[in-house]
């Protein structure tokens, strides 16, 4: 289904315009990789995906034995399985809808600050600080079109807009 370029130019094939190669596999998004970036970059996926390492880790460092040690702070433990479920299911639902990523990314920095109380010192900092980067970066990001309409305001706003200057005011034409 997919051709890459060199095999479309080893093989003559011309695509619906006319020309041979990559130029014809832009009709169908390109290869996995190319389409898998593009999904990528449409959302928060690093964000998202350190949020759910956070939680991955927290599990772990909860069901820890050091030798006849068994570190369990909470209700029997309840926190050291809850917390880290949560922070896993954050960081799906971050990435799956990037839309609420805002409200995601502020639950899951919530939580991953107490799991510093919950959860053996937030993993003995390391799911912590992976979980709150995660939701720092989720709630930092935003999509292509917005950005570059932000920047495009605070650039008139601070220069001035073409018509701004160019365009007569009511009252100096009074």
């Amino acid at each position: 289904m997919l051709l890459n370029a060199a095999t479309a130019g080893a093989a003559g094939g011309t695509g619906a315009a006319g020309d041979t190669g990559a130029a014809s596999l832009g009709g169908d998004g390109g290869t996995r990789r190319e389409r898998f970036r593009a999904w990528r970059r449409s959302r928060p996926f690093v964000g998202g995906l350190l949020t759910a390492l956070g939680g991955v880790e927290l599990f772990f460092s909860g069901q820890l034995d050091i030798g006849k040690i068994h570190v369990q702070l909470g209700i029997e433990g309840l926190q050291a399985t809850i917390i880290p479920i949560v922070l896993v299911l954050l960081g799906i639902l971050v990435i799956a809808m990037p839309a609420h990523r805002v409200f995601y990314g502020v639950i899951a920095l919530a939580v991953a600050v107490y799991s510093l109380v919950g959860v053996n010192l937030g993993g003995f900092f390391v799911g912590m600080l992976l979980a709150s980067v995660g939701g720092i970066l989720t709630v930092a990001w935003m999509p292509k079109d917005r950005a570059a309409k932000g920047r495009a305001t605070k650039g008139r706003a601070a220069t001035g807009s073409e018509t701004d200057r160019t365009a007569p005011t009511e009252s100096a034409e009074r």
